[in-house]
C-alpha cells in the first residue's frame, strides 16, 4: 500500500509559517480577490481564500461583481488594484462569465501582483528559470514532492496534461529540479506505456479516474491534481474524485496524493505564499533570487 500524502496537514504547516513571517513584517501584505457572477464553486473557493487570508494576518480586499459586469468595468477595477499600494496580490477568480475575455483580464494584471502566476511575463520568467510568481497548484505539487523525495535529479517525470494553469508550469518546475520530463495528454499515443516509465507521475488531465493502477510503475510517486465530480452510486449524490483510479493506484505506487485532501489544500496555501513573496518584493525586502 502506498504512503498517502496528507496535503491538508502540509498546507496547515505552510500557512503557520506564512502567518509567523507576516507577523514579523513592518507592513501587512494585502490580497485582492475579484469574483464576477454567481458560480457556486467559485463562491466557495473565494470564501475560503478570503477566510484564510485573514487567518494568516494579511489584509483581504474582496470584490464581488454582478455577472453582467462589462469587460471595460472589470479592466478598470484591475487597473485600480494595480495602482493601490495596499494591494500586493490580485486574483481574478476563473472561470469568468462567457462574455468576458479572461486572457485580456489576466494580461491587465501587474506581473508583480499576479499571484496566480498566469501572466505571460511570469510564464516567461518560469520558462527561463528566473524569479517570478508561479501558478499556485504546480507550486503546491513541487513542495509536496520536495518534502517526500528531496533531490529529484535524474528521475523520469511524466506530466499528463498540458494546460497553462498546471501541466506546462509543473513541467518547467520539474525541469528546474533536474528531472527528465515528458508532457503527455489525452491524445498521446501509448499513454499507459509512457506512464509506466515514470518515477514521478503528475495527473492533470481533467478526466475522472483516467489513469489506472496498471499504468503506474511499482513504487512511483503519483500526484493527482484532478478534481472531478462524479455520481456516487451508494448515495445518488456526487462525490469528488481525481484523475487517478486511487484504490488501484495505491496498491502499486510508493507515494500518492488522495482526492480530496491531497493537492487541493495546497493551492490556497501557495496563493498566500505567493502573496507574501509579492509583498516582500514590492516593498523591496526580498532578495532577487528564485524561491522555488
Amino acid at each position: 500500500m502506498a504512503d498517502i500524502i496528507d496535503g491538508k496537514m502540509f498546507a496547515e504547516s505552510l500557512r503557520a509559517g506564512i502567518a509567523a513571517e507576516v507577523a514579523s513584517l513592518s507592513f501587512r501584505p494585502g490580497l485582492a480577490v475579484v469574483l464576477v457572477g454567481d458560480d457556486p464553486a467559485s463562491k466557495v473557493y473565494v470564501a475560503n481564500k478570503v477566510r484564510q487570508t485573514a487567518e494568516v494576518g494579511m489584509r483581504s480586499f474582496e470584490h464581488r461583481l454582478p455577472a453582467e459586469t462589462t469587460q471595460e468595468a472589470l479592466l478598470a477595477l484591475v487597473r485600480k488594484l494595480n495602482a493601490d499600494a495596499a494591494v500586493h496580490g490580485i486574483l481574478v477568480q476563473l472561470p469568468l462569465p462567457g462574455h468576458l475575455r479572461a486572457d485580456a483580464i489576466i494580461a491587465a494584471i501587474s506581473p508583480q501582483k499576479d499571484v496566480d502566476g498566469l501572466t505571460v511575463s511570469n510564464a516567461g520568467l518560469l520558462a527561463n528559470g528566473l524569479p517570478g510568481l508561479v501558478p499556485c497548484t504546480p507550486l503546491g505539487c513541487l513542495l509536496l514532492l520536495r518534502d517526500r523525495l528531496g533531490d529529484m535529479t535524474g528521475l523520469n517525470a511524466v506530466v499528463v496534461g498540458r494546460s497553462n494553469l498546471v501541466g506546462k508550469p509543473i513541467a518547467q518546475l520539474l525541469l528546474q529540479q533536474n528531472c527528465t520530463v515528458t508532457i503527455a495528454h489525452s491524445k498521446t499515443r501509448n499513454l499507459p506505456e509512457l506512464c509506466r516509465g515514470a518515477d514521478i507521475l503528475i495527473a492533470a488531465v481533467g478526466r475522472a479516474e483516467m489513469i489506472k493502477g496498471d499504468w503506474i510503475k511499482p513504487g512511483a510517486t503519483v500526484i493527482d491534481v484532478g478534481i472531478n465530480r462524479v455520481p456516487a452510486a451508494e448515495t445518488g449524490k456526487t462525490k469528488l474524485t481525481g484523475d487517478v483510479a486511487f484504490a488501484e493506484a495505491a496498491n502499486v505506487a510508493g507515494i500518492i496524493t488522495p482526492v480530496p485532501g491531497g493537492v487541493g489544500p495546497m493551492t490556497i496555501a501557495c496563493l498566500l505564499r505567493n502573496t507574501l513573496t509579492a509583498a516582500k518584493r514590492i516593498e523591496a525586502r526580498a532578495p532577487a533570487v528564485a524561491e522555488v
